[in-house]
């Protein structure tokens, strides 16, 4: 009998914090404080009120803080559900390179870090814990070969639970059987259907599947805490989640290089607010201007050369709104030759209804390169042909923010104050600060998110106040 799943329990339950490389601890650490303010960003919109909103009526009464401006304290699994929700609510949480359908950030590390505030657990031990959830969901990606989305399931809705469920197990120190019926109960709660990418409406639900796989991995661990119980064998086993979710899948991956190679090196941090599969274009597209420095009413015409899912699910010429916009590749390419693509505030009403985004995104095709036919890849090749009939093309396979190319401190701080630019600017810069000492802490409930505070009125001038008693006299 296969042992996958024993072996991955036992590996999460014996991490320790003195294991852990130096820049181990880093990544774990940059996944932490990006996704907050990914969380920080996204509060302000829509959906994210409405999940906001229904997270604090039925959770009050916890410790764990929800990490938006002002955000309240919740119990541990309300507070995990509106997180993750929140941090996906605009296409700038944290995810895995290559692309395993895997967000750590919202559907691993939030929950860890509810579960911290609400027991009073220390830095180290979150880290820890976020570093064996990476490792375990990262591995469960890999082996899915993400052919779960191809058979239209949300790829991170339905691995996320088994990463909340490991890093929380692991930072309440599970023993290997409970830390097995953890994710033997994370199994049954793996869900997220990608209905919303063909139908081209309900694109809320994307930003809810992250929210529920976060809040699944809390309950999943408290379950098991509790002495419920879920099958030893819930992702190798013939009705597991890799033959039901996924059909053709890599089981070997489940164990390759546990203990030997830190799969948690592969996070990667986003710099553009889109869906990862527009990252490669729109790196080519500001190549591209950059280099022969043309503007938008310029452009004839865009091909990208890419793969399947670019040329299909995400292949969508005339997005219904803004949510589908960060899906759509032509709209995203679009957008980046009218307006700063870094900056999520690009992606506002005011873009999604520019004639002349829609109008150039319509201009798109997308094709199946022959490199991306033998496997899944990234790379993309933009080819833009101008009204003066020159061809200029680019190839990208890699950009600022891979494990290749990660962002350094000040490019983090960079980000993370980009992102939190609403809130109270001196107040997020030391939290930036503190969470980049992370280990060093004992407690975590100071980690929240502070609102902007309001401008006090100036006061009158002298001169100002003699002239305005003046003109009351004169009346």
């Amino acid at each position: 009998m296969a042992r996958e799943t024993l072996q991955l329990a036992k590996y999460a339950t014996a991490l320790r914090y003195a294991d852990l490389p130096a820049e181990v601890i880093q990544r774990a650490k940059d996944a932490i404080a990006d996704t907050i303010a990914a969380i920080a960003f996204g509060a302000h919109l829509p959906w994210s009120r409405i999940i906001a909103d229904y997270a604090r009526r039925r959770g009050a009464g916890g410790k764990a803080r929800v990490f938006a401006p002002g955000g309240a304290r919740l119990q541990a699994p309300m507070a995990a559900f509106a997180n993750g929700a929140l941090a996906h609510a605009f296409e700038m949480d944290n995810l895995t390179w290559p692309n395993t359908g895997v967000h750590p950030g919202a559907t691993m590390a939030m929950p860890a870090l509810a579960v911290a505030q609400e027991r009073g657990i220390g830095g180290r031990e979150l880290i820890a814990a976020v570093v064996a959830g990476s490792e375990v969901m990262i591995r469960i990606g890999r082996a899915t070969k993400h052919n779960n989305e191809g058979r239209g399931f949300h790829a991170p809705g339905t691995t996320g639970p088994f990463g909340g469920a490991a890093a929380v197990g692991r930072l309440l120190k599970f023993d290997n059987d409970t830390m097995t019926n953890a994710l033997g109960i994370a199994g049954s709660l793996s869900c997220g259907l990608l209905e919303f990418a063909r139908s081209g409406t309900g694109a809320m639900v994307k930003r809810m599947h992250l929210g529920r796989a976060a809040e699944s991995g809390v309950l999943a661990a408290s379950l098991a805490e509790e002495g419920f119980t879920g099958p030893q064998s819930v992702l190798e086993g013939p009705f597991g989640f890799l033959n039901v979710y996924c059909g053709e899948n890599d089981v070997a991956a489940l164990t390759r290089g546990l203990g030997k190679e830190w799969a948690t090196l592969r996070i990667m941090l986003k710099r553009f607010p889109v869906h990862i599969t527009s990252h490669t274009s729109v790196q080519a597209v500001q190549d591209l201007q950059r280099e022969y420095g043309y503007a938008g009413a310029d452009v004839a015409s865009i091909h990208i050369a890419g793969n399947q899912k670019m040329a299909t699910v995400n292949n969508i010429p005339a997005p219904a709104d803004l949510m589908m916009a960060q899906y759509s590749l032509p709209f995203c390419v679009a957008l980046a030759h009218h307006r700063e693509a870094r900056d999520p505030a690009s992606f506002n009403a005011k873009s999604f209804n520019d004639p002349a985004i829609r109008t150039l995104a319509a201009k798109v095709t997308i094709t199946v390169a022959d490199e991306a036919r033998a496997g899944h890849t990234l790379a993309s090749t933009v080819t833009v042909t101008l009204n003066d009939g020159r061809t200029l093309s680019r190839r990208v396979d890699s950009f600022k923010g891979t494990p290749e190319q990660p962002l350094d401190r000040a490019e983090m701080r960079d980000k993370f104050l980009l992102l939190t630019k609403a809130c109270d600017g001196a107040a997020m810069a030391r939290l930036f600060d503190r969470l980049q000492n992370l280990e060093a802490e004992h407690n975590l409930d100071w980690i929240k998110v502070d609102a902007k505070k309001p401008n006090k009125p100036r006061p009158r001038s002298m001169a100002a106040r003699r002239g305005r008693r003046m003109k009351k006299r004169t009346k």
